[in-house]
């Protein structure tokens, strides 16, 4: 089976407000809840894989004012949430939503289980009065696999298209295609973007500038991008290509990342990789001579590099997608846009796994703007060193004789190697939360 550029823009490009893994648990509530009469809530219970549990348990949720849990995002979804809106599910919800959310936590009716697998999944189970509704996400944020209500599955739901078996055979089927192409024929994909796809595409820049300059005016979250705009004024650096991807990168993130309630254009599942594949680049093109059309194909190839990497790395995994799946794709896309060949794109894509391939996911938080910053900024001089001949050789670690054989290597690392750092990662997190939670009193 063969596919177009357009289907990999529709299933790996898409909005999402917030950050996707409690975003997707919101999504899972707020559908098994669209199916009950009517009533108040009685109970909501949410398993997850350890994956979603890493990666959703201490970011900031957009529109809470500052407040984070996936046993909230439960809540806020069931509450207040819009299925129909998919990875914008939190976007219709307000302050009285987020107060009977708390009612609800209060109350010690919402439950959260974590569910002993690898692999995206989340399943919901909302009961009221004498109904119950339930949901399941599988493989990717918004896919949303069954729905049953009252123990009877419910197959005409609106919630369903697009991701009932015919949907999701073909997201498998991208993926297993992806996998098995090379460097030349995404390159060739970028050749086949018409117009339609470039207004997408830039529709993608506005998404994602608009966190960014929101981030580099207020400073939200750890304010990384405003203090390295701070730090060019009072010129204790100084502002080149390489800072100037790293500042609009990191801000946007800074925002995202403290709940800002402006949606991401997110690549592959991911907002955070939304941001590295996109900004980089844009930030590149006011350092070239270049068209506005240049850019867009440029960024089209980081999508598309983006999620050949991440078919590799798997949808979550202990490898922080943004520094090497998002890293590479703009690696790539800031190569085509300084007018490398392919040899030169090929050259950027490892010198970027070699510098970032340790780099670990220890769950979403404030602290990815710092990652992010460093994954935008490798990525620039990973293309810069490849276009003056500097490129790791295949005798180097998990580097190999192509780019192609390079991400099956580093592929092999996160689903093979990585299991028990995972593991790890999850303990800490896991204890960190234990010794946080407040004595009991004394009986």
């Amino acid at each position: 089976m063969t596919f177009a550029v357009k289907d990999i823009l529709r299933m790996e490009v898409a909005p999402a407000l917030g950050c996707t893994e409690p975003v997707a648990i919101a999504l899972g509530a707020a559908a098994a809840a669209s199916l009950l009469p009517g009533g108040p809530l009685d109970s909501i219970e949410v398993w997850v894989d350890p994956n979603i549990y890493k990666n959703g348990i201490a970011v900031l949720i957009p529109g809470t004012g500052g407040l984070f849990g996936l046993d909230l995002a439960a809540a806020l979804g069931a509450l207040g949430g819009d299925p129909a809106r998919k990875l914008e599910v939190l976007e219709s919800i307000d302050e009285p939503v987020v107060k009977k959310a708390q009612g609800l936590l209060r109350d010690k009716k919402v439950k959260l289980n974590l569910l002993d697998e690898r692999g995206l999944r989340i399943k919901t189970v909302v009961t009221s009065g004498p109904h119950t509704a339930e949901s399941e996400i599988t493989h990717m944020h918004d896919n949303i696999i069954s729905l049953r209500l009252d123990g009877r599955p419910v197959s005409d739901s609106p919630l369903l298209a697009g991701a009932g078996p015919e949907d999701q055979d073909n997201r498998l089927r991208l993926e297993d295609w992806l996998r098995s192409q090379s460097l030349e024929r995404f390159l060739d994909l970028v050749d086949e973007l018409d117009e339609e796809d470039l207004k997408f595409l830039e529709q993608s820049v506005t998404y994602n500038l608009r966190l960014a300059e929101y981030g580099l005016k207020h400073g939200p979250g750890l304010g990384v991008g405003k203090t390295m705009d701070r730090l060019v004024r009072q010129r204790l650096i100084k502002k080149d290509m390489i800072l100037a991807a790293r500042m609009l990168t990191s801000a946007a993130a800074d925002a995202r990342m403290a709940g800002v309630k402006l949606p991401a254009m997110s690549s592959a599942g991911s907002g955070n990789h939304g941001l590295t594949a996109v900004l980089p680049i844009w930030a590149v093109k006011d350092y070239v001579e270049c068209e506005t059309e240049d850019i867009l194909r440029a960024i089209g190839l980081s999508h598309i590099i983006t999620a050949y990497v991440k078919t590799h790395t798997g949808r979550l995994s202990a490898v922080c997608g943004c520094s090497v799946a998002a890293g590479a794709g703009a690696a790539s896309g800031v190569t085509y846009l300084l007018g490398g060949d392919i040899k030169h794109m090929a050259g950027a894509i490892m010198n970027l796994i070699q510098d970032l391939a340790g780099v670990v996911c220890d769950g979403a938080k404030a602290g990815c703007a710092i990652k992010l910053a460093t994954a935008a900024g490798t990525a620039v001089q990973a293309s810069l060193f490849a276009l003056q001949g500097v490129t790791v050789q295949p005798t180097d670690g998990i580097i190999d004789t192509t780019m192609e054989r390079t991400a099956t290597n580093l592929g092999t690392l996160s689903n093979e190697g990585m299991i028990e750092a995972d593991h790890t990662i999850l303990q800490i997190l896991l204890n960190k939360v234990l010794t946080s939670q407040p004595a009991a009193p004394n009986s």
